[in-house]
């Protein structure tokens, strides 16, 4: 039997961006598709968007079109996915199945990752990524799996507040995974600035990550390399806040049997809904300070 055939594509744009030597920065397709609701998730991909194009890079959403790789959405399949019209949620397992399948496939953090291999992409820009659920030790994301293995710089907020924070950070020590804090020493909450889990590294300038990262690689190191900041202090949301809307949201969530990967999104939605809209705000803007933090990197690599 044949191979399957890949041709994966992408924007002219993008395309004349790498014939420049341009920055080019990642970003997953999941967060409009499945993550933030409309409206939001229109001006989440706006601000995302924008804020790597003002940093002097170029943003590159990932995802599977109609059973192609894809390197950036055109106008129809970014309305596709903001509609949320028949978009299935693609990990990095389900990559090569949405391919068979000819099926549109909005990225996790961990397909993303995976695509960045796939499209030599050094910078990523996301929101949280996943880690070790609360009260299931054996029930962790393939985000750390594949951060592991992927050598890509990720600029977040840390991982998402629903999880097992601890846990998360010594997961990513035990896969060797560099957490270093960008104007931060500890790991931020996400949606919250603080808490308290302290950090190895701290480095606070995009020239200093980046040449964090090439000595990174020069070492023959293959994971990524974690840049994790705290939400804009504006928009984010008192821990003690985050905390209770986040157990009243798991105990939701087992009281009517959600499991698997309609966790997450169901969590976020609870959460925003018992915040009164403040974690959607502070998503946002998460996003866009994420967003551009990747674009300072990727063009301090060019440097």
């Amino acid at each position: 039997m044949s191979a399957h055939p890949l041709h994966p594509r992408s924007t002219a744009e993008i395309d004349a961006a790498r014939q420049r030597g341009g920055a080019l920065v990642a970003l997953e397709s999941s967060v409009l598709a499945q993550g933030l609701l409309p409206p939001f998730n229109r001006e989440a991909a706006t601000r995302m968007m924008r804020a790597v194009t003002d940093a002097g890079a170029t943003p590159v959403i990932t995802a599977i079109v109609r059973g192609v790789p894809a390197f950036g959405l055109d106008d129809d399949a970014l309305e596709r996915f903001l509609a949320r019209d028949g978009v299935r949620k693609v990990s990095a397992r389900d990559l090569g199945i949405a391919v068979a399948d000819g099926a549109d496939g909005a990225t996790t953090v961990a397909a993303t990752l995976a695509m960045c291999a796939l499209g030599s992409l050094e910078v990523f820009a996301t929101g949280g990524i996943g880690g070790v659920h609360r009260d299931a030790p054996f029930d962790e994301s393939a985000d750390l799996v594949e951060l592991a293995r992927t050598p890509v710089i990720v600029t977040c907020a840390g991982a998402k507040s629903i999880l097992d924070l601890p846990a998360t950070l010594e997961r990513l020590e035990t896969l060797g995974v560099p957490v270093v804090g960008y104007g931060t020493d500890e790991l931020p909450g996400f949606f919250s600035v603080s808490t308290g889990l302290r950090l190895t590294s701290r480095i606070d300038t995009p020239a200093g990550i980046a040449a964090a990262w090439r000595a990174h690689r020069a070492l023959g190191r293959q994971s990524a390399m974690l840049v994790v900041q705290p939400p804009p202090a504006d928009h984010a949301v008192p821990v003690e806040v985050v905390e209770a809307a986040t157990a009243a949201a798991l105990m939701a969530a087992r009281d009517a049997g959600i499991r698997g990967a309609a966790v997450t999104p169901f969590l976020l939605a609870d959460i925003q809904q018992r915040t009164q809209g403040r974690s959607v705000q502070a998503n946002l803007a998460l996003l866009e300070n994420n967003a551009r933090l990747a674009g300072q990197i990727a063009v301090a690599l060019r440097a």
